[in-house]
């Protein structure tokens, strides 16, 4: 782990430049992303006026933003100034070239309009997808948008696993769950069971810690069989990770856990439920439409 005194400088109550992006813009996901970087060369710099602030690394002879693409799902300056000021931080670095990631449209209109008028080139394209889902206001209507099969499959399976392990109920943890997560990630089959590394596990805590992070279990009779790993804002939920109890894996673990957290998020108030990056089609089965995200490179002059 590693940190940086810099961080202190990077401006704290500033909205993103585009909405609903949960913690990947503010300074506490980026600096625990910093502490727990891989590329332990990369040079940090952070840009900042009253209205605005940008957190950019110099990795590989590249300017990217902060947050690493694999880590974090968003990316966006803060503030009203924000698309500016970030260009204020490529050009701190004079010739070299830049690659921005997973930038919302909104983000995308106010930067580029920033590089046009600093006279710097650039190209924008497509990068990945988010996958969201707008929450209505009870769960039985989110059944009832679904497909016919799929609505049959949501409540089939969670009969099954109910008669299989008994009652579900929704638990809402912290730190206190971590090893409990970190466990059933371990146990998994495959890759997902290389996942969590110990610094892996150190970045998770730190995102409990510092973050506002929270674990959700899904108990059965007193035992966990499933966990998701996300950020509640005031009206999204964003699902970050999961995993769940390899002896629970013949009764479909994540479908009843991903179902039990949308009516969680429904109960709540929430109104968007965010499956973050990845084209899986689980999401778009559950109602999810996606949620383009594009990337800015060029070079400063």
């Amino acid at each position: 782990m590693r940190n940086n005194d810099e961080w202190k400088t990077f401006p704290a109550g500033l909205s993103s430049i585009a909405p609903r992006v949960g913690p990947f813009a503010q300074r506490p996901f980026l600096e625990a992303v910093w502490q727990h970087r891989s590329d332990q060369n990369a040079q940090l710099h952070i840009e900042r006026s009253t209205t605005g602030g940008a957190a950019v690394v110099l990795s590989n002879g590249v300017i990217e933003f902060a947050g690493q693409a694999d880590l974090t799902d968003y990316h966006t300056p803060v503030g009203q100034d924000g698309a500016g000021v970030l260009v204020s931080a490529l050009e701190r670095f004079g010739d070299m070239p830049f690659r921005l990631d997973s930038l919302p449209h909104e983000a995308v209109e106010l930067i580029t309009g920033a590089l046009l008028e600093a006279g710097v080139s650039h190209v924008v394209t497509d990068h990945e997808a988010t996958a969201v889902l707008a929450l209505p206001d009870t769960y039985e209507e989110w059944l009832d948008s679904l497909g016919k099969k799929q609505r049959h499959e949501v409540r089939r399976k969670r009969r099954k696993f109910e008669a299989e392990f008994g009652e579900i109920a929704i638990e809402h943890h912290k730190g206190d769950a971590l090893e409990v997560f970190c466990t059933m990630h371990r146990l998994s089959a495959g890759e997902k069971g290389q996942f969590m590394t110990s610094p892996m596990q150190d970045f998770f805590s730190e995102l409990l810690l510092s973050v506002g992070a929270s674990i959700h279990l899904l108990i059965c009779h007193g035992v966990p069989r499933a966990a998701a790993f996300g950020f509640e804002t005031e009206d999204a939920y964003f699902y970050y990770n999961s995993a769940y109890d390899p002896g629970a894996a013949m009764a479909s673990p994540g479908v009843v856990l991903l179902s039990s957290m949308i009516e969680t998020e429904i109960d709540r108030g929430a109104a968007v439920f965010d499956f973050l990056k990845g084209d899986e089609q689980y999401k778009f089965r559950h109602g999810a439409e996606a949620r383009p995200l594009h990337m800015i490179e060029g070079r400063t002059p």
